[in-house]
């Protein structure tokens, strides 16, 4: 049909370009971790208050999309490997933990019993098949968009952030809350979301041909990893010497009390 056959005549410089976006800003580094945190605790707060302006701009700054999408392109190439997969995954897991975590704490600090049961918070506990229809269409729109460089990252990680940000938080406030009715209907609004969005991503990746691509993907992946190492080699070096400082500054103290 014409319509999959558009999706493989995408140029093949695109494709290898979204390859490249999915797993260097999938790479979990500071910057990743950093923006994740901010995020959900930007949702979090945002539901406490019941406001859906706060919670939507919590999804602008979440850049949950690239492992998820990862975790889908590592499917698609796992017939040689499952190195791409278990990276991914390992992100994304790593991801949703410290987001939920963040939730529970702030939900824990600032959140009371009004606030855990808002219309926002509440409207993010009824699973429904609607809920699964929704992240296969972001998932559908999202891979098409990060394959067309005229359109922006931005707005394809909301669509994502959409459907995965709010219902994260709204896990750590049932958490909070000890509300198990909570917990288990962002539970399942989670994982629908999940299964919708990576299951049709994998199916218009196939349709893109990308496993061809895999030794891109693998190239991509392993200099990413050299980055990471070698930012933490140079991060670590800088603790040190503010360290060595710091005990410096104390010697010195303490020396200039002992003479007077």
């Amino acid at each position: 049909m014409p319509i999959f056959a558009r999706f493989r005549a995408l140029p093949d410089k695109d494709k290898a370009a979204l390859i490249r976006k999915l797993l260097v800003n999938g790479t979990p580094d500071f910057d990743y971790f950093y923006l994740i945190g901010l995020s959900t605790l930007m949702a979090t707060l945002g539901l406490l208050l019941n406001s859906s302006s706060i919670v939507i701009g919590s999804m602008l700054i979440a850049p949950l999309m690239y492992p998820i999408l990862g975790v889908s392109l590592g499917l698609v190439m796992m017939g040689n490997s499952t190195e791409l997969l278990q990276r991914a995954l390992n992100t994304l897991v790593k991801s949703l933990g410290a987001g939920l975590f963040l939730s529970i704490l702030a939900a824990f600090f600032f959140g009371d019993e009004a606030t855990y049961h808002t219309a926002e918070v509440m409207a993010r506990t009824e699973p429904s098949h609607l809920h699964l229809l929704v992240a296969m269409v972001a998932g559908a729109a999202v891979t098409f968009m990060l394959a067309r460089p005229e359109w922006g990252d931005a707005l394809a990680g909301v669509a994502i952030a959409v459907a995965l940000i709010p219902p994260l938080a709204t896990i750590g406030i049932g958490i909070a809350a000890a509300n198990a009715l909570i917990i288990k209907g962002a539970t399942m609004i989670l994982l629908l979301n999940l299964f919708g969005i990576i299951t049709v991503a994998v199916v218009i990746f196939l349709l893109m041909n990308l496993q061809e691509k895999e030794d891109i993907a693998v190239s991509t992946a392993k200099r990413e990893d050299e980055r990471k190492v070698n930012e933490d080699k140079v991060v670590a070096e800088v603790a040190e010497q503010i360290n060595i400082k710091r005990d410096s500054e104390t010697v010195i103290v303490h020396e200039d009390i002992t003479v007077k």
